[in-house]
């Protein structure tokens, strides 16, 4: 039989392939440490220094809010000449500002999430750097996008190597790392140049996504405020800045109970 003569553009295509292929475990180190390492900092700072402050100023503002409708409940009681029941009224609050409290909830628990974090043990430099070469490693190893036909346990090893790099679970990825140290999917060698173009075609594709995940990441909260908990004189006008709104929030709201407590009368 006679020897196969590859196409010329096969080996050009292929090296290009192998180049996005090296690209994309970096890429996607790069996107999960901004957004499960850097970003989770940025926001433990964050709510640590002033989320406590925004808490009780939305507290307050929401505070304001129901008594400012209250007012209106009771003046339509009274403009219509009933009685005024107020646990009725307070019934009609409840249903009304439910959507609030859910946000005080989560602004709550973004709190108690800073904290733990907080008193969590943090990596040395040196094992900041040994988590981020193991998780390379194992994205290399198993990323579905790397090996679209990883059977389902490997997936799931993959997704409990993600899960821990979240953690900062050194360990975890450690043991992780020693079972797929052998290369998890044998690599398979393009049978044709249309595969190779499909394959440039398909890494090109998810190298722009994972490049458009990360502007994405860094044009939201809690990237944006980076500068902010990184300048202690901004960190410091920012809390003094809240600190009269919430003064001034709280005149609002007592004199908002003494209106109350007017018409009440």
């Amino acid at each position: 039989m006679a020897d196969i003569i590859a196409h010329p553009n096969f080996a050009k295509l292929k090296a290009e392939v192998d180049k996005l292929r090296a690209e994309l475990p970096m890429l996607v180190l790069e996107r999960d440490t901004l957004l499960h390492q850097e970003c989770k900092h940025i926001e433990m700072a964050y709510m640590l220094a002033i989320g406590a402050l925004e808490y009780k100023a939305y507290e307050i503002e929401c505070a304001i809010l129901r008594l400012k409708r209250k007012v209106e409940l009771i003046q339509e009681k009274k403009n219509r000449q009933e009685k005024i029941v107020l646990s009725q009224i307070e019934a009609v609050l409840d249903a009304e500002f439910a959507e609030y409290q859910q946000k005080l909830n989560a602004q709550l628990e973004r709190m108690n999430a800073a904290l733990k974090r907080r008193l969590g043990r943090s990596l040395t430099d040196e094992e900041g750097r040994e988590l981020k070469t193991l998780y390379l490693a194992i994205v290399k190893a198993l990323h579905p996008d790397l090996h679209p036909d990883l059977d389902y346990d490997k997936i799931r090893l993959f997704h409990s190597a993600v899960e821990a790099y979240k953690r900062g679970d050194l360990n975890e990825l450690r043991i992780i790392d020693a079972m797929v140290s052998e290369p998890a999917v044998p690599a398979k060698k393009a049978d044709g140049l249309a595969v190779l173009m499909q394959e440039k075609e398909r890494l090109t594709k998810l190298l722009q996504d994972i490049q458009d995940n990360i502007a994405e990441i860094k044009a939201e909260f809690p990237y944006t405020m980076k500068s902010l908990v990184q300048n202690p004189a901004k960190t410091k006008a920012r809390k003094t800045e809240l600190e009269q709104h919430i003064q001034e929030l709280r005149e609002v709201l007592a004199a908002y109970t003494a209106r109350i407590d007017e018409m009440l009368e």
